[in-house]
């Protein structure tokens, strides 16, 4: 997979371009290439480079020498548009490669799309706190990412059509995407139990255990079983949304009964054990094994390589765009897609220590 792709300067001026004209940032003329140049730091001749491209496209209309281009939306992509909010679960997930890329993607299609000011937490996950903020926000539809079950109900409620990108989605009726790990989660236990691995913990926030355990995790526990191990809340313990509680929630599984694997929903998550553990002198793999349930660019780049599940994000952004597009002729669909995951083995796994 490639992650980096090198451009010029004219594509990604270019691309700036597009995007600040489907945010609307301006509405009947751009400015002129002088001002462009200046304002964006770069030569004139790559500017008109730029504008000639998004001519090319019917972003633009020239208006002869020395005249500002008119700003023409109505073509691009031959697409109604329309004003989507994206609903973030934490402000981590503003600088997420993968939502980055859906709003940049939403807005190349032409759609008014932006991250909401708030995020689920900022509103605390209460269905009464979001229902005001959503209330006092005008959009066409919206994206929730990592919504837990009762938010997303109180959407599917609402006459404004919603999208569910990952969260506790699967009972609700409503359009979505998620992840299905259930092969690449066997296929990662059974690989710690070959190298006899029998204390596996997992560690996921509290709106995927409460008030009940969500799929993914009720799959993890059924795993476990099936190599016959005993499970009970030490594979799945419990600790308030907060880095102190969550340091604490590992300092007390060390103290008693350490694991000898552990399992991180996120990668951030991930992150911040590996350097709380490190203060103790524990490191991956020869004190502990480690995985994460999510995928980072970061990983390619660390040594030894996260072990971690993966899936193609790029399908499931073309899903959500795809579902934008019905909502602007008016056919947004309640249709669930699924994207398959894959266990990458990495080296933060090994033996059990002896």
């Amino acid at each position: 997979m490639n992650y980096f792709q090198f451009r010029t300067a004219t594509e990604q001026v270019t691309d700036y371009l597009r995007d600040e004209l489907a945010r609307r940032r301006w509405s009947v003329h751009l400015p002129g290439s002088n001002a462009l140049a200046k304002d964006l730091g770069v030569g004139k001749g790559t500017i008109e480079s730029a504008l000639e491209k998004l001519e090319d496209e019917g972003l633009l209309v020239p208006q002869g020498k020395g005249r500002p281009r008119r700003i023409d939306l109505t073509k691009q992509r031959g697409t109604t548009t329309c004003r989507i909010q994206i609903l973030l679960g934490g402000e981590l997930d503003r600088s997420r490669a993968m939502m980055i890329e859906l709003e940049r993607q939403l807005q190349l299609a032409g759609h008014a799309a932006e991250f909401s000011p708030k995020t689920l937490e900022d509103l605390g996950m209460r269905v009464n706190r979001v229902a005001r903020f959503v209330q006092k926000t005008e959009a066409d539809g919206w994206m929730i990412l990592g919504g837990n079950h009762e938010i997303l109900t109180w959407f599917a409620n609402q006459p404004e059509p919603v999208y569910a990108i990952f969260g506790r989605q699967a009972s609700v009726k409503i359009g979505g995407v998620s992840v299905s790990r259930s092969q690449a989660l066997s296929r990662a236990v059974q690989r710690l139990v070959e190298l006899g691995h029998q204390r596996i913990v997992l560690m996921v926030r509290p709106d995927r255990r409460k008030p009940s355990p969500g799929l993914f995790e009720r799959q993890f526990l059924e795993t476990l079983s099936r190599y016959g191990i005993h499970t009970g809340s030490y594979n799945l313990p419990d600790w308030e949304d907060e880095p102190e509680d969550f340091r604490a929630c590992l300092d007390a599984l060390f103290s008693f009964t350490p694991p000898t694997a552990l399992v991180f929903d996120q990668s951030h998550l991930y992150f911040a054990a590996q350097q709380h553990l490190a203060q103790r002198g524990l490191v991956a793999p020869r004190d502990v094994s480690m995985l994460c349930n999510d995928p980072d660019i970061v990983f390619r780049w660390s040594a030894p390589r996260v072990s971690h599940l993966r899936w193609d994000s790029g399908r499931l952004i073309r899903h959500a765009r795809r579902w934008a597009g019905q909502l602007a002729r008016g056919q947004a669909r309640r249709k669930k897609s699924v994207v398959e995951a894959e266990f990458v083995e990495g080296g933060t796994i090994g033996p059990v220590p002896e």
